[in-house]
C-alpha cells in the first residue's frame, strides 16, 4: 500500500443543502473526512444517508438546487472553488467515478471503443490509433473475454457484468489517483460480483489507487476496505479500521448494520433487520439522528447531538454510549467474503 500519511482528499467542515418547495434538505452535515494515497476507503450507510452525494459534489455532479459549503480538497486544491473547465481538467485524469448503473454511464448510440478512445484523446492528447489499442489493453486488463470483439459493440450487446468492466475500464483509462465507485456491484450477481471486488483489491495494490467504495451494503467491503466510515442522516456517526469495525462496533448504528447482513453460512432467522424509518432530513430530530431506532437510547441521546470523537487510537465515533451494543453485533462474527449472500 502506498503512504497513506498525507491525504490525497480531504473534506473538512464539508456540508450539501438542497432547496426544495418543502423546505431545505440537509443532506450532508459537516463532515471531515481523509482518503489516503492507496488507500481503500468504504463508505456505507442505509439509502438516503448522504453517501452518493457527498462524492457527487466532490465531482461537481450535485443537482441545480444545491449549495455546498466547507472545503473539498484533492492534493491540496479545494474542489468546490475551481471553475467548470478547471474541474473538469481534474475529473477523468486524475479522479474517476464507477456509476451504479453502467447504462447510465454509457452512451448507448456509440461503440465501446469509441467510448474509452475519447476518455484519452480529452485527457491525455493521443491519436487515435493509440487511444484505441490502449483502450482495447484496459478491456483485456479488466477481464473482458474476446476483447477484440466486445470493443466494436454496442452497450446493450453487452451483459451487465461486462458493462460495468467497461465503466471501471474508462474510470482506469488514465491513471487516476483516486478512483470513486458508487455501489458498483448491486446489480450483479455474486459470482460477477466477487470478480469485480477482486478487481479493486487488485488496483489498490498494483497501481496504488486510491479507491472509495460507497455500497449500502456493509458486508461486501469485509474483505476490500482498509477503513470504513459509516454514515447516518448525512453525518459520520463511525469510523474505523475493517477489522476492528465488524469484531467491536462502537455505534449501535452500525452493530445494527452488521446484523442486517444476510450470509450463507447462517439461517434467515439470524438476519436482524433494522426498525423504523431513517430521519426527515428537511426536520430531523434532536440529539443523536439515530435515538428513535436505537434501542439503548437514553435521556442524552435525546437531548444532544454527539459529537465524532476519538474513542479509541485510529477510531471515532459520535454516540454518547459507544460500544453498548458491540457483544450481540460480535456474536454475528465477521463475515468473509464467500460467506456473502449477494
Amino acid at each position: 500500500m502506498s503512504d497513506t500519511t498525507t491525504p490525497l482528499l480531504a473534506l473538512s467542515d464539508y456540508a450539501i443543502r438542497f432547496s426544495t418547495p418543502d423546505g431545505t434538505v440537509k443532506a450532508v452535515n459537516g463532515l471531515d473526512l481523509s482518503v489516503g494515497r492507496g488507500e481503500t476507503v468504504a463508505v456505507v450507510g442505509e439509502s438516503g444517508s448522504g453517501k452518493s452525494q457527498t462524492f457527487n459534489g466532490v465531482f461537481g455532479l450535485l443537482a441545480g438546487n444545491a449549495e455546498t459549503a466547507g472545503e473539498a480538497r484533492f492534493e491540496g486544491r479545494d474542489l468546490l472553488k475551481l471553475s467548470p473547465r478547471e474541474l473538469d481538467a481534474v475529473r477523468g485524469a486524475d479522479m474517476a467515478m464507477v456509476f451504479q448503473d453502467p447504462m447510465t454511464a454509457l452512451n448507448p448510440a456509440m461503440k465501446i471503443k469509441h467510448q474509452l478512445s475519447e476518455t484519452l484523446k480529452v485527457h491525455k492528447g493521443l491519436k487515435r490509433r493509440e487511444a484505441e489499442a490502449q483502450a482495447l489493453a484496459m478491456l483485456k486488463k479488466v477481464g473482458i473475454p474476446e476483447a477484440e470483439r466486445r470493443i466494436e459493440q454496442y452497450p446493450h450487446q453487452l451483459s451487465g457484468g461486462m458493462r460495468q468492466r467497461v465503466v471501471i475500464a474508462m474510470a482506469l483509462l488514465c491513471r487516476p489517483k483516486l478512483i470513486v465507485a458508487d455501489e458498483p456491484t448491486t446489480a450483479l450477481d455474486v459470482t460477477i460480483q466477487a470478480q469485480i471486488l477482486d478487481l479493486f483489491r487488485d488496483l489498490t495494490s498494483d497501481a496504488g489507487t486510491a479507491l472509495v467504495l460507497i455500497t449500502h451494503d456493509l458486508g461486501v467491503v469485509a474483505g476490500v476496505a482498509d477503513k470504513v466510515v459509516v454514515m447516518y442522516a448525512g453525518r459520520i456517526v463511525e469510523e474505523a479500521p475493517v477489522e476492528a469495525l465488524f469484531t467491536r462496533p462502537a455505534m449501535p448504528y452500525t452493530a445494527a448494520l452488521i446484523r442486517s447482513i444476510p450470509r450463507v453460512d447462517r439461517d434467515a432467522e439470524a438476519v436482524e433487520p433494522i426498525g423504523g424509518r431513517p430521519p426527515d432530513l428537511i426536520h430531523p430530530p434532536a440529539g443523536c439522528p439515530f435515538h428513535p431506532r436505537c434501542r439503548f437510547a437514553e435521556d442524552a441521546c435525546r437531548r444532544e447531538r454527539p459529537p465524532l470523537a476519538e474513542i479509541e487510537p485510529g477510531r471515532r465515533a459520535a454516540c454518547w454510549f459507544p460500544f453498548v451494543d458491540a457483544t450481540s453485533a460480535t456474536a454475528h462474527g465477521t463475515p468473509s467474503p464467500e460467506a456473502l449472500d449477494g
